[in-house]
């Protein structure tokens, strides 16, 4: 049975309030409850609406407005153009187990080295210190890890690709993929365009000889 989270009431005031210490916190409090590992939620002192989310969000965006943000700006805009793509739901997903074995990754090595993280992030010095001895084992670890997961996705989109154009071919018509009709005769300048969407620039595949 999970435990029942620290719950905290945010007022129309915009103030932050811990019943479980029975001080009005701030978001620097709440990311540090974040960074503890403590379960918590926060929820509208009127309507009870889970605000969890959001306040997890504004504590990023200050983090980002910083001087060492996480999310380069090119990544910030792939995933703008993810919000409301077809493939949303699959890159969420991408996103979500990439983190996670970074993070197994992470608590492997420590555990390895004396250190046990409780399935969290290893304490920042010591990973720090690690991270300097062994650098190019982690590098190489994670370049590993990346270039399978990413012929993976490939391997999932090629199939997809597949499946679809099949299924499009079976249509009354044989209208072809997108519903345009397809041809034998190569791309102009030696291009080639996936069947995903060329509009958004979104995994589209394309290469340039």
């Amino acid at each position: 049975m999970a435990p029942t989270p620290r719950l905290i009431k945010k007022y129309p005031n915009r103030r932050l309030y811990d019943t479980q210490t029975s001080v009005y916190i701030t978001l620097a409090d709440i990311r540090q409850l974040v960074l503890d590992g403590a379960h918590f939620q926060v929820v509208d002192a009127r309507s009870q609406e889970d605000l969890t989310r959001s306040i997890l969000l504004q504590i990023i965006v200050e983090g980002e407005a910083g001087p060492s943000p996480l999310f380069p700006q090119e990544m910030l805009a792939q995933m703008i153009r993810f919000h409301g793509h077809p493939m949303q739901g699959l890159m969420s997903t991408c996103l979500e187990k990439t983190l996670q074995a970074f993070i197994e990754v992470q608590a492997h090595a420590e555990a390895q080295h004396g250190g046990d993280t409780g399935g969290s992030l290893p304490d920042a010095m010591r990973w720090a210190q690690f991270m300097q001895d062994h650098a190019p084992v982690m590098q190489r670890m994670m370049s590993d890890y990346i270039e399978q997961s990413k012929n993976l996705f490939l391997g999932m989109q090629a199939q997809m690709q597949q499946q679809t154009r099949a299924a499009l071919d079976d249509m009354p018509g044989g209208q072809g993929f997108g519903g345009q009709g397809q041809s034998d005769a190569p791309a102009p300048d030696g291009q080639r365009t996936s069947a995903f969407d060329t509009r958004s620039g979104i995994l589209n595949g394309d290469t340039k000889n």
